[in-house]
């Protein structure tokens, strides 16, 4: 995470009142290839089939044009599929299954290599 991420995270925390506008300077194209590289490596693919491999496959390339897209505004999120599955107590459960570039967008968090 960037220093300049960091510092939004700590105000965040510590005034939650506080509104923050014109944070997009933030996403760089490092910041998305940490968020790639934080996605499970064999999580079933996104709802637009996509693995993380065969993104890997063109990621630099793939990284720049995401990048562009946010920072010129044309950037869309695909709608998630919506799936239910069944909880413990026998009711259902939604669950939004996204597309992989959207994951990347929304910055996980990082998970143990698998």
């Amino acid at each position: 995470m960037s220093q300049g991420l960091a510092g939004v995270r700590k105000a965040a925390r510590e005034h939650k009142e506080m509104k923050f506008t014109a944070l997009l300077h933030h996403v760089t194209i490092d910041l998305l290839r940490d968020s790639f590289g934080s996605l499970k490596r064999k999580a079933a693919p996104g709802v637009n089939g996509m693995t993380w491999q065969e993104y890997e496959a063109g990621l630099e390339g793939r990284l720049a044009d995401r990048h562009s897209r946010l920072h010129g505004g044309a950037y869309r999120a695909l709608p998630s599929k919506r799936v239910y599955i069944e909880k413990a107590d026998g009711r259902k459960g939604a669950l939004g299954i996204a597309a992989l570039e959207d994951k990347i967008c929304r910055g996980h968090h990082p998970q143990p290599d698998l």
